[in-house]
């Protein structure tokens, strides 16, 4: 979490809101909307190829699976800044949180509309006493649970905001709940590495039912594991991403060195993705499944894992800007495919189901995307997000 008693300035970008690419985008979002409305006013079958055979498709695999940890921007730099207490990094952090709530507030958007019956999801935390020991049970506990903490880490950015040329008692409030919110960073931050944790694991954990249905290079006991890696790994990509884009749209001064370090970092964890992976193949005779089926698929996942870090092998690559987003976009290709493969490519419930995803089940997904990225410039523009000033004015 980020506190108004830290040294890093943070301030809006400012600028008009409905630019060229702010029309597109929402024009996306209402292609969204009308689908989503089509959803509820039809049925899930009329708008979708999911089935008995395929019960979660597009909506769950991406917007949920790969959406939740793209999300981990701020699990990671979490990790960094507080767990082995980089300082250096405290930058990045409400970048990351803004990134990791927008994309976990829209993957419960993505389930409520891949719901049977959505209106009865509030159900789910209050009646406890039905509870069972199910992954998926602990996947949508922990998602909400985690929205809710980071809503609470966002808000310093939000009271900043209020308390900016505010009447002297509305700043005095505004200050009071920064202070609170400060006391509380403790208790928030250990819930904010716990729950992701959590669920990012279970999220393997739901695969492992699929048992035989799964192909067998991507079946293992260690799908928990791997999946809860391969989020770190896509949180350090898209924490490179977000902080190159927001330099480059609104000229804000260049975040490399520090990008460089955490690089470092990164390149460390995809490899031991890499080796893992292969480690764990290899361990369970399965090598001679790579060269049939879906073998192809598996070696692409190595080879962007594992060219992300080979980029990042060196310091002179590390430390250049086209480098580090070369990598973090392998970081996130690579875990998406993974994630992609294992809920839909490789999962084979028989031989008569196929799933294709429907042209409805696309433009939901689409408007989704566009939604966060909509929110995202609209929050950076409005609210404190970013830090320092704008390159020009840092040098000036």
């Amino acid at each position: 979490m980020t506190s108004h008693a830290h040294s890093f300035a943070h301030a809006p970008v400012g600028g008009p809101l409905m630019t060229r690419p702010m029309r597109i985008l929402l024009a996306f979002v209402a292609l969204g909307a009308a689908a989503m409305v089509w959803r509820f006013a039809a049925g899930l079958g009329a708008v979708s190829n999911l089935s008995d055979g395929y019960p979660w498709g597009i909506w769950i695999a991406f917007d949920v699976v790969v959406g939740t940890a793209l999300g981990c921007g701020g699990y990671a730099v979490a990790l960094l800044v507080y767990v082995l207490n980089r300082g250096h990094y405290h930058p990045l952090v409400r970048p990351a949180v803004l990134t990791s709530l927008l994309g976990y507030g829209l993957a419960v958007l993505a389930v409520a509309i891949d719901l049977g019956r959505p209106w009865e999801l509030w159900k789910v935390p209050v009646f406890f006493w039905r509870w069972s020991g199910s992954p998926q049970l602990e996947v949508a506990l922990c998602v909400a649970a985690y929205v809710l903490v980071l809503l609470v880490e966002f808000t310093p950015a939000i009271l900043e905001k209020i308390a900016v040329g505010a009447p002297a008692g509305r700043r005095a409030r505004a200050e009071r709940w920064l202070a609170r919110l400060d006391r509380s960073l403790p208790f928030v931050l250990a819930l904010g590495l716990l729950l992701p944790t959590m669920h990012q694991s279970s999220l393997g954990t739901m695969m492992l039912l699929a048992g035989p249905r799964l192909d067998p290079l991507w079946f293992t006991p260690w799908l928990p594991f791997l999946f809860l890696v391969s989020a770190l790994v896509m949180g350090y990509g898209i924490v490179v991403l977000e902080a190159t884009f927001s330099a480059s749209a609104f000229g804000r001064r260049r975040e490399t060195p520090m990008l460089a370090r955490l690089s470092k970092v990164a390149a460390g964890v995809a490899l031991f993705w890499v080796l893992f992976r292969l480690g764990d193949v290899a361990l369970s005779g399965k090598l001679g499944l790579i060269l049939s089926g879906l073998g192809a698929l598996f070696l692409l996942e190595l080879a962007l894992h594992g060219g992300a870090a080979a980029i990042l092998a060196t310091a002179a690559r590390r430390a250049q800007a086209v480098w580090q987003l070369r990598a973090g976009l392998l970081m996130i290709l690579g875990g998406t495919l993974y994630r992609i493969d294992t809920y839909l490519v490789a999962f084979r419930p028989g031989e008569h189901w196929r799933y294709t995803p429907a042209l409805p089940e696309l433009a939901i997904t689409l408007g989704i995307v566009a939604l966060e990225v909509a929110i995202y410039l609209w929050a950076v523009k409005r609210l404190p997000i970013l830090a320092g000033a704008p390159a020009g004015r840092q040098e000036a």
